[in-house]
């Protein structure tokens, strides 16, 4: 497992991550990060001083064993944690990748095994309600942070499983930030604005990473006061602040029974049943898209 930790230390590796995830287990009460983190030092400090490990290879394995033990992304998560990493692309357990400054790289990570990608896959879906399995291959979910997930299973993707997580700015993007950047002239933001207050049905359409949830949640600022604003999305990414009456929708994939599913559509047809000022929809590519068209005639 090349995870940037030194060769030297992989042989103790798996030694190691058994015996704290046993020593962890006989904790009845759980254990906080603090204390997990005492026990990885410790069993570092024994196998890996017989190993011959030095400082700085301990220190690195133990901060690999806490990744792996205690955080959301596993072996992935210092990438997650780096801000200047804007997308991370797993096309299996041993071709990891990273969009890093507009760069694209590929990363000395890989998972111990296809096992070890899918329970992390399973995880993520699960932090969200969300199930991932060889009946329902394909998922799309969101981190704690916000960051957008899609995963497909190995019975799909024929390099094994594929994880694709994009992450957000920390900062939120007003209109006077896309202006000073040059992506957009004053009169156009002042067009676009009169727009939106008056109520008019706009499309936000554009490739992948084009910058389209940004710029939605751009355009929310204009939003007047007092409105009643429905939201829906495959999984929840919209960042929109300042509307107090604001409901939000999300999808739902069926269970591994084949029921439970909630689609867009199903969403769309409902949020008409709100009393909405506005419906956001988040992304259509399928029959939904009728659906939305006929809430624009009911609206004209």
């Amino acid at each position: 497992m090349n995870t940037g930790t030194d060769e030297k230390g992989m042989p103790v590796y798996g030694e190691i991550l058994g015996e704290v995830r046993d020593r962890i287990k006989c904790e009845k009460n759980g254990v906080s990060d603090e204390t997990a983190m005492k026990i990885i030092e410790d069993v570092v400090l024994e196998k890996g001083g017989t190993a011959g490990l030095d400082f700085r290879e301990k220190s690195r394995l133990a901060e690999l064993v806490f990744n792996v033990t205690r955080k959301e992304l596993d072996i992935l998560q210092p990438y997650a944690d780096d801000r200047s990493v804007r997308e991370i692309m797993v096309n299996g357990p041993d071709m990891i990748f990273a969009e890093k400054g507009g760069v694209m790289e590929r990363l000395p990570l890989k998972f111990d095994s296809r096992e070890h990608l899918e329970e992390l896959v399973r995880r993520i879906a699960a932090g969200v309600h969300r199930e991932i399995n060889d009946m329902n291959p394909i998922v799309d979910a969101r981190l704690t942070d916000g960051s957008r997930v899609n995963a497909v299973f190995g019975n799909v993707a024929v390099n094994g499983p594929v994880l694709t997580i994009r992450k957000f700015q920390s900062r939120t993007l007003r209109m006077k930030d896309l202006i000073k950047s040059g992506s957009i002239t004053e009169e156009a933001a002042e067009y676009l604005k009169v727009l939106v207050r008056t109520g008019h049905n706009i499309f936000v359409s554009g490739g992948t990473s084009s910058g389209k949830t940004t710029f939605l949640n751009v355009l929310s600022d204009y939003i007047p006061e007092g409105e009643r604003v429905i939201v829906i999305e495959d999984s929840a990414e919209l960042q929109l602040e300042g509307i107090e009456n604001l409901v939000r929708l999300e999808t739902r994939n069926a269970n591994s029974g084949g029921r439970g599913e909630i689609s867009m559509r199903q969403l769309i047809k409902t949020a008409m049943r709100m009393r909405p000022d506005r419906i956001i929809v988040g992304e259509v590519r399928g029959g939904e898209t009728i659906d939305m068209l006929q809430a624009f005639i009911c609206t004209i």
